[in-house]
């Protein structure tokens, strides 16, 4: 059945589409055409066993218009149509009872949309009688709203004409009293604005009056100042009540007469009322003597500095309603005062006008050529051209001070005065069209228009360069002097410890000519020490070279002494400077060339004789130069801040210790040398038996030696080093090591008999001689005595080494006999007359190496060793020991002697 259903639907559905039109498919018959819409494959209306319907005969009629003529086709349409209307009888008959069912239902729904009608015809009724109850009151309402609103306008104007008639009246007395006030003053003010000028003076004298009373506050005012900004206040209702919503001012702050209703709110604008607009020109008139007023007070006031003169002039303004507008436009005009005055300054036309001028004469002017003007100074007229540029700056520094003390005015006002009603102070006022502080933007100003003018003047001008760079401290005391003026009414500071931030702007903004200052002062040091060190090894600097340097430096640093930023600048250039001198000097780093500054071979130790080596002399003449510019460097030290001697400290200790590499290898030769020959005391037989025939005999040749060693050091290596105080501090030291090392050695020469004791102490007499001889011609005193005092304990045990010898064996445990000698030589000498080995005896070591032990060890230490000696001999032999009986008094006087020791040193 669906089967058969789907194929009739396919049969006709060319009739059954919506867009079937009985007159194209009439025409495709006539004109034997197919119709598209009825063209079907002939497998659409087969049956799924393969066989065609029982419609199959319709579907050819209707299928194929084109192939037969006008009556076939019209006889087909009428079998399709007698077709159909089987189909449908077939329908009607299958569903006779659904049909039936239906058509009952069809009856009561009719019922039932009856009822439902009559309940929309309700419905529409109520909704009428609604409708007319709202709409008739809303339609009321709405004309007495509109009726309210306009008597509310009405009502507000007339309020508003009524205050705008008392305030006008008001506004007419005190133009009145404010005429009274200024004729009083000496200044009557007339209808039209203008003032008269007999009264300048006495105001002058009253601002000055009020000026010492009004420095730190916004003290009294006076009865004009009160009664100009009453006025003001009245001025600025008027022109609100005028207009209430416009702004009452314009950009210049005149009223506009332009606008006669706010179309926003639709109010009455009062210009339309005869009673109002009888006032406005007296209003208009007022607004401009007040105006005219508040500008001269403002002006005054800020070119006297009368802060209270000030305060009532922005009073004024703040009633006017035109305060931002105002300040903004003050701070402008000082802003373009600066950059005016700057670019000035720096205007080569006018200096070269200004210099013409003074040296042209009335009578020769007509007779001079007269050539174009000259921007640049020759050699004969640079002096009154720097003398000119000077003059200039002078004057420039005064007029940015006043300018800078009128803002920081301007600004301290502002931030006392509030609004008496809202307390909101004049400066959050201003700053609502300000980008910043006034302060901030005059540094801002001042900073950008010095460093482009500066940049501009060096750039196309040499004189200004060469003047300003060679003449930077100068130029840098200026701003100081500009700095100390504004200190007083600004915050700024700029001191050796603090330096503000907008001083430091404003002196970055000089770069230029500090940078090429700069560059002179490094070029001025670099050269001097190019010429110190020119010579090279044949001629290596000496004291005059260091002095040269040191004094070159100290020069650089005391022209920007007085200046915190600059000295740290040069600081920096000297220790370049210095690190130049030093990388030419440096031993190491020129050790193996054929002719280096610095020599470091054996050859510049060597202590042969007789007379020093070229490598000795060329190594003391770059020491002397070291020592002269180090100790003037440090006796500057003290004259500059804790940053410049921080600069300047690595520099000086890296000359210290080069100046050490060069002594310290010199001096640990001379020790070693001096010592040696010491040492060859104990290849002497100092056991003998005295020589009665002889007598006391000369001194031992190792002390000849020595003699002359000392000689040799002090004429030949010594002479070479020009170092002041420190040569006298090397002699010191080389004679106490000779000293020391004498002593120890003489306290353990081993076995040592009477004629070795006279034989000591004839050494001794000739060691006091030499030493006395070698301190006097390195010193500046000649007594002896005074000479080897100076030495302190070390002189003192030699000279109680003598009878040390010639004591009883008693008396050597006994402090009060070995007064001056260190408890170690006591010991030593105990340990020489008895039987019981020395120290390095004991261990097996040489004099000269157990003299060494010794200074390089503490005495508590070497005490320890001789009480170890003394132990070992107890313990080896015994207490039944022949020699333990022998050495028992030597033992007792030792344990004595290191007793005493050790509580003197607890």
């Amino acid at each position: 059945m669906c089967e058969l259903e789907g194929s009739q639907n396919s049969l006709y559905s060319a009739f059954a589409s919506p867009t079937f039109d009985a007159n194209e498919y009439a025409n495709a018959i006539l004109a034997g055409e197919p119709f598209p819409s009825s063209i079907a494959s002939s497998d659409a209306f087969q049956l799924p066993g393969g066989k065609l319907s029982r419609q199959t005969p319709v579907l050819s009629l209707i299928g194929e218009p084109a192939k037969e003529d006008i009556s076939v086709a019209i006889q087909k349409l009428s079998v399709g149509i007698d077709d159909v209307s089987k189909q449908l009888k077939n329908v009607v008959t299958s569903n006779h009872e659904a049909l039936l069912v239906q058509a009952a239902g069809v009856g009561t729904l009719e019922e039932k949309l009856q009822t439902v009608r009559s309940g929309l015809d309700e419905v529409t009724a109520s909704q009428d009688k609604l409708r007319g109850k709202v709409r008739t009151p809303c339609t009321a309402l709405s004309v007495y709203a509109t009726r309210l609103a306009r008597l509310q306008r009405a009502a507000d104007a007339l309020r508003r004409t009524a205050r705008f008639v008392v305030v006008a009246r008001r506004l007419e007395g005190q133009m009145t009293e404010l005429a009274r006030v200024s004729l009083d003053e000496g200044t009557e003010i007339t209808l039209d604005g203008k003032g008269e000028k007999d009264g300048k003076e006495k105001r002058k004298g009253l601002s000055e009056r009020r000026n010492s009373e009004d420095l730190l506050s916004l003290g009294s005012e006076s009865e004009k100042e009160r009664a100009i900004a009453k006025a003001a206040l009245s001025v600025a209702e008027l022109v609100a009540l005028l207009d209430p919503v416009v702004d009452p001012y314009s950009s210049d702050g005149h009223v506009d007469e332009t606008t006669d209703v706010d179309l926003e709110n639709n109010e009455i604008s009062l210009r339309s009322i005869r009673a109002v607009t009888g006032h406005i020109p007296a209003i208009e008139a007022a607004r401009s003597k007040i105006t005219t007023e508040m500008e001269t007070m403002v002006m005054t006031g800020l070119a006297s500095l009368n802060r209270s003169l000030l305060a009532s002039s922005l009073q004024t303004a703040h009633n006017l309603r035109m305060l931002p507008n105002l300040v903004q436009s003050l701070l402008a005009d000082l802003t373009d005062a600066v950059e005016q005055r700057i670019k000035l300054a720096f205007d080569m036309a006018r200096i070269s006008k200004e210099v013409n001028g003074k040296e042209a004469t009335p009578a020769s002017q007509g007779l001079l050529y007269r050539s174009r003007i000259r921007t640049e100074p020759t050699n004969a007229t640079a002096p009154q051209w720097m003398a000119a540029l000077w003059t200039r700056l002078d004057n420039l520094i005064e007029e940015l001070a006043d300018c800078c003390i009128k803002v920081y005015t301007l600004e301290k006002v502002l931030l006392l005065k509030k609004d008496t009603v809202t307390q909101t102070k004049f400066m959050d006022e201003a700053m609502k069209i300000l980008e910043n502080k006034p302060s901030s933007t005059f540094w801002t100003v001042l900073a950008r228009a010095l460093e482009k003018q500066c940049k501009d003047a060096a750039r196309g001008s040499t004189f200004i360069q060469q003047t300003l760079s060679s003449g930077y401290p100068r130029l840098l005391r200026l701003f100081h002097e500009f700095f100390a003026k504004i200190a007083v009414h600004t915050d700024t500071t700029y001191t050796q410890e603090k330096q503000s931030t907008e001083t430091i702007l404003i002196l970055r903004a000089l770069a230029v000519f500090e940078q090429s200052y700069l560059q002179r002062s490094a070029n001025r040091l670099n050269e001097v020490i190019a010429q110190s060190v020119a010579g090279g090894a044949r001629s290596p600097p000496a004291m005059g070279e260091g002095i040269s340097i040191a004094r070159t430096v100290a020069n650089e640093l005391d022209a920007a002494k007085f200046d915190p930023l600059l000295v740290k600048a040069v600081a920096k250039n000297v220790q370049s400077s210095l690190e130049l001198l030093l990388t030419r000097l440096d031993p190491l780093v020129r050790l193996y060339r054929r002719t280096p500054d610095i020599v470091r071979d054996r050859w510049a130790t060597s202590l042969l004789g007789p007379v020093s080596t070229p490598q000795q002399t060329q190594n003391a003449q770059v020491a002397t130069c070291l020592y002269h510019c180090a100790v003037r460097l440090g006796a500057s030290e003290g004259e500059y801040s804790e940053s410049v001697a921080t600069i300047l400290q690595p520099p000086r200790e890296d000359i210290r210790r080069l100046f050490d590499k060069i002594v310290d290898p010199l001096f640990l030769a001379i020790r070693r040398e001096l010592n040696a020959i010491i040492g060859k005391l104990h290849k002497l037989d100092l056991a003998k038996a005295p020589d009665a025939t002889s007598g006391m005999g000369g001194s031992s040749t190792y002390m000849k030696d020595l003699v002359d060693k000392l000689n040799f050091v002090k004429t030949e290596v010594l002479a070479k080093f020009n170092v002041g105080d420190a040569a006298h501090e090397w002699v010191t030291t080389i004679v106490k090591d000779v000293i020391r090392s004498f002593v120890l050695n003489i306290s353990i020469a081993k076995p040592l008999g009477e004629g070795g004791k006279l034989q000591l102490t004839s050494d001794m007499t000739e060691l006091e001689f030499a030493l006395s001889a070698f301190m006097a011609e390195g010193g500046s005193q000649n007594r002896r005595g005074v000479k080897l005092d100076v030495i302190g304990d070390d002189y003192r045990a030699l000279r109680a080494m003598r009878p040390l010898l010639f004591l009883d064996n008693s008396m050597l445990s006994s402090p009060e006999n070995t007064v001056g000698l260190p408890p170690l030589v006591v010991l030593h000498h105990i340990l020489v007359r008895s039987p019981l080995p020395l120290p390095h005896t004991l261990h097996g070591w040489s004099e000269s190496e157990y003299v060494r032990w010794v200074d390089e060890h503490s005495e508590e230490e070497a005490l320890t060793l001789v009480d170890g000696v003394l132990a070992h001999w107890e313990k080896v032999h015994g207490l039944l020991s022949p020699d333990l009986d022998s050495s028992k008094e030597y033992l007792d006087l030792a344990h004595i002697v290191l007793t005493n020791a050790k509580q003197q040193s607890s």
